[in-house]
């Protein structure tokens, strides 16, 4: 999120008044928790995802965790990922004692590679877990084929991607079960917070138990197995419904954002655009890349000059398995996962959220191009 000195934020949650008047209606009722307004939400949620069932959850974190609880992923199991994310999204499977496999991910997208998977199954896999990275869909047809013939499940985290479509049917519905995150930054917000949502009672079921300390949905007295406190409550659902009943406009100016960057970006010597999502598509964030003919240390440098002109910006995302603690745990090393580590050495995440004015999108492309354009000179 911004700092004090951030002019144009990184990012900022798109709230008004409707979200206000709902979270204070909440706060005015005896039920500020497990009350009427999480089964409305959870509905709510499950229309816009095309599924089911929802299970709102404390964080997109927690759900990826009791979902792949639910699937009785444990010790010794393997969970079949990609490096380039949230780091999020391979802690899940070693807080549940199995291993986050990595492989590699396509060069345009920076989702997983679909013809790289099948070579890393062993017989310890139990699932694929996918990444929508940045909202971008994941090659899930492959995927769904692969998990089919090998018997395993399929977990989209689309904890970036609330709302986009592939081929007419919503992110987070092409799987097993799909996991969405609303955390400030996010299409939709609820402070914290997100959910699961699938077209398998029994699973959501059992999730809506381990969210609540393992308790038994139709019986609270009776706690039937090992569980969590992962509850959202009525305040945060309460303003995750305002947000759904946005959302439709939320994602169009998200979208006009993203044209304007396409628009003024094209074309600038030393960029790489993102990949175009269309008018189906849900943007997280915009994230550009450098050329090859430009390195990690230029990526830095330019970072640090949009910092200094108080332009919000991150690096997205830092490879997962080159993280200390993953490089100690399993013995990874640069050179694993070349793609990726490629990539991440010269992604930029530029300022991007609903309010941010043509004007402010002026200022950072002009200096973007400009510090670019140096870089490329002093080489």
């Amino acid at each position: 999120m911004s700092s004090e000195r951030e002019r144009i934020p990184l990012s900022a949650p798109d709230l008004t008044q409707s979200e206000i008047d709902a979270v204070v209606e909440v706060l005015r009722s005896p039920s500020l928790s497990l009350g009427p307004k999480l089964g409305e939400f959870e509905r709510a949620l499950a229309a816009v995802a095309g599924t089911r069932h929802a299970v709102a959850l404390s964080s997109g974190t927690a759900g990826l965790h009791v979902c792949l609880r639910a699937f009785g992923v444990g010790a010794g199991d393997e969970v079949i990922t990609t490096p380039f994310s949230f780091i999020a999204s391979a802690n899940v499977a070693l807080y549940e004692g199995a291993r986050p496999v990595f492989v590699d991910v396509d060069a345009d997208t920076l989702n997983l590679d679909a013809s790289r998977v099948e070579s890393s199954i062993t017989a310890r896999t139990r699932a694929i877990l996918a990444v929508h990275a940045f909202g971008v869909p994941a090659d899930m047809q492959p995927l769904r084929a692969l998990a089919s013939r090998h018997g395993l499940h399929l977990i989209e985290d689309a904890c970036e991607a609330l709302g986009g479509e592939v081929e007419g049917r919503r992110l987070g519905s092409l799987g097993d079960a799909g996991v969405f995150a609303f955390y400030p930054n996010k299409q939709i917000t609820t402070g914290e917070g997100g959910a699961l949502v699938t077209d398998d009672e029994s699973l959501a079921r059992r999730v809506a138990g381990l969210r609540n300390h393992g308790r038994d949905p139709s019986d609270p007295s009776r706690h039937a197995y090992l569980g969590f406190n992962y509850r959202l409550s009525d305040i945060q659902c309460a303003l995750g419904l305002a947000q759904l009943q946005r959302l439709p406009e939320i994602l169009e100016r998200r979208r006009e954002v993203a044209r304007a960057y396409e628009t003024r970006l094209r074309g600038v010597p030393g960029l790489v655009l993102p990949v175009d999502l269309g008018s189906s598509g849900s943007w997280f964030v915009y994230v550009v890349r450098l050329s090859e003919e430009l390195d990690a240390a230029d990526r830095d440098a330019i970072h640090d000059d949009l910092r200094e002109r108080g332009i919000g910006c991150g690096r997205y995302f830092a490879p997962i398995h080159l993280h200390e603690f993953y490089r100690d745990a399993f013995g990874h090393r640069p050179g694993d996962f070349p793609v990726a580590e490629a990539a991440a050495e010269r992604t930029l995440a530029l300022p991007f959220f609903n309010r941010l004015q043509p004007a402010q999108i002026d200022e950072v492309c002009e200096f973007l191009a400009e510090r670019i354009a140096a870089r490329r000179g002093s080489r």
